[in-house]
């Protein structure tokens, strides 16, 4: 029985320093496995110092560069086009100032000194001198007037002709026509029916009308409360609120209304410096 407790105690021992082997056979072969892992394999070809950067360089220089035909260097390419750009800007800059400066000075300034204030499309801005205005047919065209009659401007003759009645509001004068003597606020200057009437200076038409006794009318603003009245027209062309220039045509001449039947046919023309007439002749060139 001894015997036999010890053959088992022998084989027990056998199997435990087997597996044992067998363990230590197998963590040896784990060791080799990860020194391997870890370590450096030798490579099956020559290692070439420097030979990353030569293949970087390589790749590089055969890249090829967009808009660039001649893959020149790119770093030099793009300075030189953000200076370009950049002094373009800048120039810009600089005209647009000039501009606005040259824009500030070419504004046209009314008589007293003070800027007009006309905007791009040729109005008159808030705040600006309403004598300031531009010449054709309804204030459009492209030359600005500057309305700006004072006591030494001089007129145009509306039409030429022979004084059939002079102003007179000291005294009074004899009219054919009405067989009286009456206090006359303009002048009556003879002329054919159907001639051209002028604009006897700068001027916006303030109103177009009609009479009993003057017939089809003007009246145009001059500037600094200077008016001026022109009647016994026909065919007017002038539109109220348009801007004249000096000779610019008004209308025609009409027959005469029943108040100049003996006269004949004629313009008549008045002058006012605010409420009170003045003698158009004292302005007529």
């Amino acid at each position: 029985m001894k015997e036999k407790m010890n053959q088992m105690f022998r084989d027990k021992l056998f199997l435990v320093m087997l597996v044992l082997g067998l363990l230590t056979m197998v963590a040896a072969a784990g060791v080799v496995t990860i020194r391997r892992g870890n370590g450096q394999e030798q490579k099956p070809y020559v290692d070439m110092q420097g030979q990353d950067e030569y293949f970087a360089e390589e790749a590089k220089d055969q890249a090829p560069v967009a808009g660039n035909s001649n893959a020149e260097n790119s770093g030099s390419e793009i300075t030189q086009e953000e200076q370009v750009l950049a002094e373009a800007a800048s120039n810009q800059d600089n005209a647009a100032a000039e501009q606005g400066h040259i824009a500030e000075e070419a504004g046209p300034e009314t008589g007293n000194g003070q800027n007009t204030g006309l905007a791009a499309n040729g109005t008159k801005d808030d705040g600006a001198d309403p004598a300031v205005k531009e010449a054709g047919a309804g204030g459009s065209a492209a030359t600005a007037l500057v309305l700006n009659f004072v006591d030494t401007s001089k007129m145009l003759w509306p039409a030429r002709g022979n004084v059939l009645l002079d102003y007179s509001m000291d005294s009074t004068i004899y009219f054919p026509t009405l067989e009286q003597y009456k206090c006359n606020p303009g002048l009556v200057i003879q002329s054919e029916v159907s001639t051209p009437v002028y604009a006897p200076a700068a001027a916006r038409v303030l109103e177009a009308g009609n009479n009993e006794e003057i017939g089809d009318y003007v009246v145009l603003d001059l500037g600094n409360d200077y008016t001026v009245t022109c009647g016994q027209l026909k065919e007017i062309t002038a539109v109220q609120g348009e801007y004249l220039e000096a000779g610019q045509l008004l209308g025609y001449v009409a027959e005469p209304t029943k108040y100049y039947t003996i006269e004949g046919s004629n313009v008549f023309l008045e002058m006012r410096h605010g409420e009170k007439t003045v003698d158009p002749l004292d302005y007529l060139e």
